[in-house]
């Protein structure tokens, strides 16, 4: 994910994390997992399943981060996005998304770790 904010951030505000994924083929089991910072919590707790732009897949929300499953990713470009609170002042390290295929391992990439700093 690509972190862009238009002014700083503070404890109380609302950040929505948007990802978006270009696949060049369709797969089978897919998971993309998107790590979080600790300075954040996700507002939506619950996972469930979910269908947005002709995709279906479960999204579950965890300590660390919040995962996708898609048993079946067709070739094209895709968004996802969540919500998430600042809570905490800082420094953090926002970490990465990766995406794996699970039954085809070698097909797998990642996004660059970001910082963000919270004033």
């Amino acid at each position: 994910p690509e972190l862009v904010a238009a002014s700083e951030l503070n404890p109380g505000d609302k950040l929505v994390v948007r990802i978006e994924l270009e696949v060049d083929r369709a797969m089978e089991y897919v998971h993309l997992k998107d790590h979080r910072a600790s300075g954040l919590e996700p507002i939506n707790v619950l996972s469930r399943y979910k269908w947005q732009g002709g995709l279906g897949y479960y999204e579950s929300t965890k300590d660390a981060a919040t995962h996708f499953f898609m048993d079946y990713l067709p070739k094209g470009k895709y968004v996802f996005e969540y919500p998430l609170r600042v809570v905490h002042r800082g420094d953090f390290s926002n970490g990465l998304a990766s995406i794996q295929c699970m039954y085809a391992p070698e097909f797998t990439s990642h996004s660059e770790g970001q910082r963000i700093e919270v004033e």
